[in-house]
């Protein structure tokens, strides 16, 4: 399949199919779900579809390692300029250096619990972004040039939290770097007395569920090469796939909230706890690994009014949140900011007096990115600033 172009808004989907490299039930299978991501499933809930990015075929891509743990050994698959490469590694010692067509990695366990603690207090700086989405290159500038890590990727932040607040897949074609990247950081983070705070964004849950309308054509060719759908590229037995399944979907540093997409202020008035919004949301978190179909509250947190998913902070009438929301949202969580990434701005820009705060400074067009910093002391009010492209220190407004 040469290419695919979807056409949606004239209520036409206009496909262009290279017959002579149609070969076989993968292709026919990855055409299907592309028409039935744009057919059938209910979008009322995601993001306002328009011209996707061509989905072209790649021959030469390279990608990887996606890796799988068993007992005592890992799996390792890689794509090196289109040519399939395995490896079967004894995980004797942990952590593991696994390497092949320059695309190295180190598997720090094999398996890890998923995180339940929601709330952090300390004295230490906070860094916070959003909003990924592939960029890898730009990213490492950006956390460069504002001291998160050193001009050789290591951590330089000390005992600060660095905040992520989801969506590393999608668009860009360098989303497995980021990922192993931030796995390892972690790691980092963690020995200097510091932490990284990823929670999910909606791209990262649709990638676990097997939508791939947002998908780079690099990791389509990648799954046909692999001859493995894609999101078992993220199986629960994957080495990352288990490390995304333990993030939470918000976390509350030093009395601020973090979500990707945001609290609808019902949450606040129908009296719901950040534990169990988090517990629900995660018990629901792969349709395919459920017992039985999401339902009730565990359906409605994942569309449109669900942390992933919200947009009322930047909607004005009725589907927006009022000032007296807010206040609202924040008593109730006994906080002092909200902050989500989610919905681009041109930059890091505040909402409501201040009180909520976008993140998502449009990092996925590959041109620009910043990063909210946040100083807390007891009985003093928040100092915050963003940090640019450059690393210089701008006024929040």
């Amino acid at each position: 399949m040469d290419a695919l172009l979807f056409s949606h808004g004239c209520d036409a989907f206009l496909i262009f199919i290279d017959i002579h490299t149609f070969n076989g039930p993968y292709m026919i299978r990855i055409l299907i779900t592309c028409l039935f991501s744009f057919v059938v499933l209910n979008v009322s809930s995601t993001e306002k579809l328009t011209l996707k990015e061509p989905l072209t075929k790649l021959s030469s891509v390279s990608d990887g390692p996606y890796v799988f743990a068993k007992k005592q050994s890992v799996d390792a698959i890689w794509l090196c300029q289109g040519q399939v490469i395995q490896k079967t590694l004894i995980t004797t010692e942990l952590p593991l250096l696994i390497n092949n067509c320059n695309l190295t990695t180190k598997v720090h366990a094999l398996r890890i619990d998923e995180n339940k603690v929601l709330e952090y207090q300390g004295d230490y700086t906070v860094a916070a972004l959003s909003d990924f989405h592939g960029q890898y290159d730009l990213m490492l500038k950006l956390l460069t040039n504002n001291q998160i890590i050193d001009e050789d990727k290591n951590w330089s932040f000390g005992n600060g939290h660095f905040v992520i607040t989801g969506d590393i897949f999608d668009r860009g074609d360098k989303v497995t770097e980021i990922l192993w990247f931030l796995y390892d950081l972690e790691q980092q983070a963690k020995a200097a007395g510091g932490k990284i705070h990823l929670t999910l964004g909606n791209h990262e849950v649709m990638i676990l569920n097997g939508d791939l309308r947002y998908l780079n054509a690099k990791y389509l060719t990648t799954s046909e090469k692999l001859n493995i759908p894609f999101e078992q590229l993220f199986s629960q037995n994957s080495i990352l796939g288990n490390w995304l399944r333990s993030k939470s979907v918000l976390v509350k540093v030093n009395n601020n909230l973090f979500a990707h997409g945001g609290f609808h202020p019902n949450l606040a008035k129908e009296n719901h706890s950040l534990e169990e919004i988090n517990t629900v949301f995660k018990a629901n978190l792969v349709k395919s690994e459920l017992d039985k179909p999401r339902e009730g509250w565990g359906k409605y947190l994942h569309k449109s009014n669900g942390p992933i998913w919200y947009r009322g902070y930047f909607k004005s009438g009725d589907e927006g949140a009022s000032s007296q929301e807010i206040d609202l949202l924040l008593k109730h969580f006994d906080i002092n900011h909200i902050i989500v990434g989610h919905t681009s701005q041109k930059q890091i820009e505040t909402r409501y007096q201040g009180r909520v705060i976008a993140i998502d400074s449009s990092i996925k067009k590959g041109e620009y990115g910043e990063i909210l910093f946040i100083e807390s002391a007891k009985n003093k009010k928040d100092v915050m600033w963003r940090g640019s492209l450059a690393g210089e220190i701008l006024s929040l407004h």
